[in-house]
């Protein structure tokens, strides 16, 4: 008499959705990255949240390159525009170089072309809003940066809208540094009436 043989363990659906072979092909850095390390995922205002951790970027730009260790620079503004070549700038560049290449990644990972998880576009847009102005580390200022920006970016006024149509990462990026671009010239505008 033979013995009946052991019935074979049952995969379910949701444990081989998360194994590894199925995660193959997933770009995990670009996801990480596109998604500002998981914010995107949020529920609630993804873009919101990218945003903030653009102001985070440039504050702790700010906190450990202070524009005031330069004597007199508060007052010289050809002081403030060296300080954000050599500080804030490449952080800028770099964050929108990657932001591209990282986009591409997760749309095409996802086949969407515009996917609501992707917010590097909202960090490397609010990241221009406070460079373009050459804003300081003030609390004002960078909130109103920030309300400044997130009007742009909803609004998207001529050409952001225009720009989303680009292919790839470069269109899921471009129009929000032309919001930054309005943003950053909304905080110029402040400060010239004294706000």
């Amino acid at each position: 008499m033979s013995e009946p043989t052991p019935n074979p363990p049952r995969t379910t659906t949701s444990s081989a959705a998360r194994s590894p072979q199925s995660d193959r092909g997933k770009p995990r850095v670009s996801l990480a990255i596109a998604t500002a390390f998981g914010l995107g995922y949020l529920p609630k205002a993804p873009g919101t949240w990218g945003s903030l951790a653009g102001i985070l970027i440039y504050s702790l730009t700010q906190f450990y390159f202070p524009l005031n260790a330069i004597p007199g620079a508060r007052l010289q503004i050809i002081n403030r525009v060296t300080w954000a070549a050599w500080t804030s700038l490449p952080v800028t560049l770099a964050i929108a170089l990657v932001g591209v290449w990282c986009a591409t990644r997760a749309a095409d990972s996802s086949g969407r072309k515009d996917p609501q998880f992707v917010v590097i576009d909202e960090v490397s847009g609010q990241h221009i809003t406070y460079l373009f102005s050459l804003t300081l580390l003030d609390w004002k200022y960078l909130l109103l940066g920030f309300i400044l920006f997130r009007a742009f970016d909803i609004w998207k006024p001529y050409p952001a809208r225009q720009a989303e149509s680009l292919p790839g990462g470069l269109g899921i990026m471009a129009d929000d540094w032309i919001a930054g671009i309005y943003a950053a010239m909304g905080l110029w505008i402040a400060r010239a009436i004294g706000l």
